[in-house]
């Protein structure tokens, strides 16, 4: 009797599909391939993703800064920052066990370890303040006023510089 693929969203006799939009991922993905050894990795790197991907589907809000470290004879280890999510993340695990047995992942256990040293990171949305073309004056005349000295460069280099920014911000 044949058994299921415990991996369902890969297949087991094709290469991982390519993605079309990124250097980074297609120059891993050559690298990998044009080495034996390193491209038997690759599709034990496609079923870690596919797994991720699906627990990020099953708990979008939970998932977020936890990662599959290890699926191996049908238990799942998952990776979280913190004991607080992991609390969180527990109550959970028996829907998400369930929803991946739906999804056709043979797990028949999920443990969780806190890794403290994995802090999601936000990315910072860079703030663009426009000045007004009175302020920009206002700031090219103050450096124009500073008196010429070794005490004034690195004022006066901000103040060229915050200058041609605005500048080149400002519709013409």
């Amino acid at each position: 009797m044949s058994r299921p693929s415990p991996f369902p969203a890969y297949q087991q006799n094709s290469r991982p599909a390519r993605a079309s939009n990124s250097r980074t991922s297609l120059g891993a993905v050559d690298f990998l391939n044009a080495h034996d050894k390193m491209a038997s990795l690759l599709p034990t790197v496609a079923r870690m993703a596919a797994l991720q991907k699906d627990c990020a589907a099953i708990l979008p809000e939970l998932f977020k800064a936890c990662e599959v470290l290890l699926f191996e004879s049908d238990q799942l280890v998952l990776s979280v920052p913190s004991a607080a999510l992991a609390a969180k993340l527990k109550q959970t695990l028996p829907r998400l066990r369930e929803s991946l047995l739906k999804r056709g992942w043979q797990v028949s256990s999920i443990r969780l370890k806190v890794q403290v040293g994995q802090v999601a990171v936000k990315t910072k949305q860079e703030k663009r303040i426009a000045l007004s073309g009175n302020a920009v004056g206002a700031l090219d005349e103050l450096e124009k006023s500073l008196e010429r000295n070794p005490h004034n460069d690195g004022l006066r280099a901000a103040l060229q510089a915050m200058i041609r920014r605005h500048r080149r911000d400002q519709p013409a």
